[in-house]
């Protein structure tokens, strides 16, 4: 039994006539007569009376029309569906991100998916960079944002964007010696209780910092860890010392903080977005389309490692 078979039925049934309805078919009167023939030797019942009046459904075939007409909706809304998915309308798409990236430039992205693409449905996850790489390797996640490139294992298969350029900065209680002044020596930081994001968890930002404050310096072994910009900020409002971090966090601004910059200027490892290169879902290329057309910069930059993982991929190895 083919979909088309429950048309003719119902056509037949609409038009109470065979050569009615095989003119609205577009089909001659013979082949419409087998095919219904046909489907009622298949279901085991009389789907129509044939009489001189017309022909119209037995009890059984009332039966059957309402259970195929139905089906023809089903039918239909798959395809739609189907196509909508193909889109990248509907689907699943799973974020991991670090707290950083909701101060830029998860706000103004995720608010346009959500209002371009509303039935695709969100999994977010805040988690550290080091997690979010594990997790995208292991799929259970389809795109993350982190600081610097993925590392360890599988992260080779990835395809890794900047999104965001930051550099160090100080952010002190109001109350701090250091408080008012724009800017602070990274030689004043090593005499000073630091606050610092984890370098398990955030290990290029760790290194980095050693590169700057010397791989055995007091200040670092010493320093308070915090999980994230917020508790950074948070923790030097309450005068544990001086917190360090992206310049990010100037978007962030709290009463009772003041934000030095860190001289000489120290750059800090990229926001980078990641995903799989073997994962091209629709829901997915949503998001990149969103991410081109909120940030043209990393558009191209997108699209160059795009076209660089499908060359790869094409070209076998000599």
């Amino acid at each position: 039994m083919e979909a088309r078979h429950l048309r003719y039925a119902l056509t037949l049934a609409e038009h109470e006539h065979f050569g009615r309805a095989a003119g609205a078919l577009g089909i001659a009167q013979p082949p419409l007569s087998k095919q219904i023939a046909d489907l009622e030797r298949e279901v085991g019942a009389r789907l129509f009376d044939r009489t001189r009046r017309g022909v119209f459904p037995t009890a059984a075939g009332a039966a059957f029309l309402t259970r195929a007409r139905r089906a023809l909706d089903e039918i239909a809304a798959a395809s739609v569906d189907a196509a909508r998915a193909a889109r990248g309308e509907t689907g699943r798409l799973r974020l991991g991100f670090i707290a950083s990236a909701l101060l830029e430039p998860l706000p103004d992205v995720l608010g346009r998916f959500g209002r371009e693409r509303p039935d695709v449905r969100w999994e977010l996850h805040e988690m550290a960079t080091n997690r979010s790489t594990a997790a995208l390797v292991a799929g259970e996640l389809d795109v993350a944002i982190g600081l610097g490139r993925p590392r360890g294992v599988g992260a080779e298969e990835l395809v890794s964007v900047p999104i965001g350029h930051d550099h160090l900065v100080a952010v002190v209680s109001s109350t701090h010696p250091y408080a008012g002044r724009p800017s602070v020596h990274v030689d004043q930081l090593r005499r000073q209780p630091l606050i610092v994001a984890s370098g398990e968890d955030e290990p290029a930002v760790a290194t980095g910092l050693r590169a700057l404050l010397g791989k055995d310096s007091p200040a670092l072994s010493g320093a308070t860890v915090a999980r994230d910009i917020h508790t950074i900020i948070g923790l030097a409002a309450c005068g544990v010392g001086v917190g360090l971090g992206p310049s990010r966090m100037l978007a962030a601004p709290r009463r009772g903080t003041w934000f030095c910059e860190v001289t000489p200027r120290t750059p800090l490892p990229d926001l980078v977005l990641s995903f799989s290169a073997r994962d091209r879902s629709p829901a997915l290329n949503a998001f990149l389309d969103v991410i081109r057309a909120n940030c043209p910069d990393v558009g191209a930059a997108l699209d160059h490692r795009l076209g660089h993982v499908t060359t790869s991929a094409a070209t076998p190895p000599s």
